[in-house]
């Protein structure tokens, strides 16, 4: 038997000479950033919810998990602090006319050739993957209305985590009015593809706090200092998605303890942590479905019945003009054109409206013409679709439809409280209070 003789190092010494730097820098530990720690525990959170059955007896604990999921990837989406680690610059642009449109997809499935047909706009296509690198801003000039379109980098899975820079895509996401989800039509349902695009970026944006193509609950919510949770609903029939001990157990994680909780709509529990989070964007999504030329007619037939769906062919240009029509109904433009007293309507450059950029009455029209002219009105005399004769005279609480004229007459002073109304005009989620109501005075004792 061969012994070998061990090594001694005299006292003092170090052992650098033995094993050499590269030794020590393989046994140094390693540092996993921060955000690390927050991916472990959603991973191990989402295991927990997969192996525990759904049913009566677990589901407050399902909605204490989901609470949990909620607050750590919030945290996770949170900016990173001065003196951190950036993850590069964002692709952020200026916003320019009536409307934000987005282009999210997979990349090389013809998000650029769709901003070049629709804007003009030249955009690097080729056929490898990652052609574009940074957001590219094209113009739509559509029914005297100029709409913004963004050509932005293809997202992969993972994008909500920050993988391909998938943050800063999604970020100029929520930034937009409307998100035209791009997809391959030969890697659809349809085609019989193992490849779900489309569940995949649903599940992506979800992720990061976007909710498409639905409505925010019709919760009402409000903080108090003492008095416990109170938990009502004005649902005909209840509750049937969720009980009010699941209610209190998920306030309980968000350490809300004294609240006024009122469920005006029957509700789940995963849209209750939407209100309990407050940092939800709601927005419209169009799936436009590229490619379609590969397919059979059956095929695209059963995609084109689809809800919110457009089948489209950049290469042959195949479904634009329908593909413009769907996002001009589902962004809700709506044109105002103006006339001045005893000359005809200006028809050239319409005053564009929309529910999502402060709405579409009286009042807004004037805002956007002064800031001031509100406050002079006397009276706006409409012609169109929105009145029951033409020439109506309206008040600022008339809503406007597509394609009205509007004729502004200024008073010298116009009475606030005859413009006020006897309802507040203001949008809150309060239930509806008189503003005209005068409290009494105390009795004198």
């Amino acid at each position: 038997m061969t012994r070998f003789a061990a090594t001694r190092v005299p006292r003092g010494s170090s052992r650098v000479g033995l094993l050499g730097k590269t030794d020590l820098k393989e046994q140094a530990p390693h540092t996993p950033p921060g955000n690390m720690g927050i991916l472990e525990k959603i991973k191990d959170i989402e295991l927990e919810m997969s192996r525990t059955q759904k049913n009566k007896a677990t589901e407050g604990h399902l909605g204490i998990l989901k609470s949990k999921l909620a607050k750590l990837r919030t945290e996770l989406l949170a900016p990173v602090k001065a003196g951190g680690s950036n993850e590069g610059d964002g692709f952020e642009v200026s916003k320019y006319g009536h409307g934000r449109v987005a282009l999210i997809g997979f990349p090389s499935v013809g998000k650029s050739t769709l901003l070049t047909l629709a804007t003009g706009t030249d955009s690097e296509a080729a056929a490898y993957e990652f052609t574009t690198l940074t957001c590219i801003p094209g113009v739509i000039h559509y029914n005297d209305a100029k709409i913004q379109l963004l050509d932005l980098p293809g997202i992969i899975e993972g994008a909500s985590e920050g993988k391909g820079r998938g943050r800063q895509v999604i970020a100029v996401a929520k930034s937009s009015d409307l998100i035209l989800m791009v997809l391959d039509a030969t890697k659809s349902e349809a085609a019989n593809s193992k490849y779900a695009h489309k569940e995949i970026l649903t599940r992506e944006l979800e992720a990061v706090g976007l909710r498409l193509n639905q409505h925010p609950p019709r919760v009402y919510l409000k903080k108090r200092s003492n008095g416990g949770c109170q938990v009502s609903n004005t649902v005909p029939g209840g509750l049937t998605k969720m009980d009010d001990q699941t209610a209190h157990k998920i306030l309980a994680e968000y350490k809300i303890h004294h609240c006024e909780l009122l469920f005006r709509e029957d509700v789940t529990v995963d849209q209750l942590i939407d209100v309990l989070e407050g940092n939800r964007k709601y927005l419209r999504c169009l799936y436009v479905y590229n490619k379609v030329d590969a397919l059979t007619i059956e095929e695209v037939d059963s995609l084109s019945r689809r809800p919110d769906s457009v089948c489209i062919s950049c290469h042959l240009e195949l479904g634009m003009g329908h593909l413009l029509k769907k996002m001009w109904d589902s962004m809700g433009l709506v044109r105002v054109y103006t006339k001045k007293t005893g000359s005809k309507p200006d028809f050239d450059e319409p005053v564009v409206l929309a529910d999502h950029r402060g709405g579409v009455s009286v009042k807004h029209f004037c805002a956007q013409i002064h800031n001031t002219l509100a406050k002079t009105l006397k009276y706006a005399q409409v012609w169109g679709t929105s009145t029951k004769h033409m020439g109506q005279r309206v008040g600022l609480k008339h809503t406007l439809q597509d394609e009205d004229v509007v004729q502004i007459m200024k008073g010298d002073k116009a009475d606030p409280e005859d413009l006020k109304g006897r309802f507040s005009i203001t949008k809150k989620n309060d239930p509806d209070r008189i503003s005209d109501r005068v409290k009494k005075a105390k009795l004198k004792t």
